[in-house]
Order: C-alpha cells, then structure tokens, then sequence
C-alpha cells in the first residue's frame, strides 16, 4: 500500500493522473489501477476527475494528512534503520569482570568509540556467573567471561590468556602472610581457593585496585593478574610471591547468545575484541573461533 499512498500524493501534488504518472515513472493505465487498488483496500472513492484535473474527495482529504505522515513514518524508519547498520547509532552492551575491565578493555572500547562515535557504548563489571546470567536474560549483548576448565554453556569465542600470580609488598613473610581477595562468587578466588584450601583470608574487596593497593600496603599476599600489577611489580612496590601452582593460566572468552543474534553494532565490537586478542597474542596464536 506505501507504493499506491506516494501514487496519490503525487497526483494531488501535481493535479492531474497524466503528470503523476510521468513522474513516478508508470503509464497512466498503471497509475490509476493503483489509485483503484487503494480506493478498493479503503473502501472509498479518493479522486474525482474534472475538467482542471484531479480532485480529492471527502474521504480523500481525510486519508491525505494521514497518507503523508505514514510515508513521513517510513522514511524515518527506513533512516533509523541505515543508521543502525551502517553504525552511525545503535548501543551495544558489554559486561566484564574487574580486571579486563580495568586493564584490557578501557583501549579496545576507546578504539570502537573512536570508529563509531555514534554507537552508545554501556559497560557492566560483575562476576562470571551474574554475566551470563545477564546475558541468558538479554540484559547484555556480549560478556567477557572466565572459561575455567570447562567451556561456557552458550556460543562463545576464546579471548586470551591472564596469568595469575601470586604478590605481596616487599618484606612481607609469605608464610604467615593472609590472602586478599575478592567476595565470593568471583573466579580468581575459586582459582586461590582451588589451589590452597582453607586460605586464611583477611579482607574481602570489591575492586582489582582495592587488592592491589592494600597488598602494596603490605596486608597479605594477593593472587591478582600479571597485567594488571606489571607496573607495581616494576616499580618495585610489589614483588611475585612464588609457589608451586602458580603462575596460573586462565582462558578468557566472549560470550554471546549466537552470531546471527547480535546487531550490527555489537558484531563489529565482537570482532574488535577478538583483532585485539590477536594483537596480544604471542606469535604464532590462532584466532579462537566462534562455538
């Protein structure tokens, strides 16, 4: 029907069948069959014909503000539309845990800002658990998870590898020393728990800089990512504690709820996140494909 409402409008634009029918590039024969299709689906006569040309009828007033704003409607969806797939807007929602929030992210989501200033970008730290959930909810449209030693329950693609070590402040007795960690439910924990059962944890924290900041301190031993204290442990205000089972090696991956699910402007930050991985990766490392 959107083809036979621009038929009318150019008639009534123009005053008569044999312009409008020149300008939309149809026969006049084409042209008014396409009126009677409209007037046929209405159920009302639209168009009079007299000696100056076309006129509206009363029901053809009636539909003409109507018909102009439903093609005006069209457009602008049709606009929207080119803007989401052509990443001019859109919104893409992306979870994370503390630390590839903190330290691996904040370059890769200024690199996608920088290529699509358009795309609202929305960021969540959480645990792995409460990302999936989230995720399985639609409440996000990518996560970046924990793997652990078995593969996440939904469609994902491998990341890249954190390394797990152990820290302390200079002069700290690693013997006697307790843990820093992060509350429950967060993995590096279960990894530390894992590897020394009935640790002698002395605070619980929220934040990777909270650990940090009091194992610099020099409150306890943390079990933190390579990356994130690679400054600290060149400066010297922290020191890798050594034990047998570590480092640790975690796999990160992006979860998703499938490729033929994401938007455009997530499938275009999935596949920054994974260029970033290669990136990072040590030489000779495949690209990680999507399950």
């Amino acid at each position: 029907m959107l083809d036979e409402l621009r038929h009318l409008l150019l008639i009534v634009e123009h005053g008569t069948f044999t312009e409008a029918a020149r300008r939309a590039h149809l026969s006049q024969p084409a042209l008014t069959a396409s009126i009677r299709r409209l007037e046929l689906a209405l159920g009302a006569r639209l168009l009079s014909r007299g000696r100056t040309g076309a006129e509206l009828t009363a029901a053809g007033e009636a539909l003409l503000p109507r018909a102009r704003a439903a093609l005006a409607a069209v457009d602008e969806g049709r606009r929207v539309v080119e803007e989401v797939v052509g990443l001019h807007a859109g919104e893409v929602r992306l979870g994370a845990g503390a630390t590839a929030c903190t330290y691996f992210l904040p370059p890769v989501l200024a690199a996608f800002r920088s290529r699509h200033p358009g795309v609202r970008l929305l960021l969540r730290e959480a645990f792995t658990d409460q990302l999936e959930a989230a995720l399985d909810a639609g409440e996000l449209d990518l996560a970046v998870i924990t793997a652990g030693e078995r593969p996440p329950p939904g469609p994902f693609d491998r990341w890249r590898d954190d390394e797990l070590i152990a820290v302390a402040a200079p002069g700290v007795d690693p013997v006697r020393a307790g843990w820093i960690t992060f509350a429950a439910g967060s993995p590096t924990r279960a990894v530390l728990l894992a590897r020394v059962p009935g640790a002698d944890i002395v605070m619980e924290l929220g934040s990777i800089a909270a650990v940090m900041a009091n194992a610099a301190a020099g409150i306890g031993l943390a079990l933190v990512s390579r990356t994130a204290v690679a400054a600290d442990l060149s400066a010297g205000a922290l020191v890798e504690v050594r034990r047998p089972w570590t480092p640790v090696t975690r796999r990160l991956a992006v979860r998703h709820r499938g490729l033929a699910r994401l938007a455009p402007a997530a499938a275009a930050l999935r596949e920054l996140l994974l260029e970033s991985s290669m990136v990072a990766a040590t030489p000779g490392r495949r690209r990680a494909r999507s399950r």
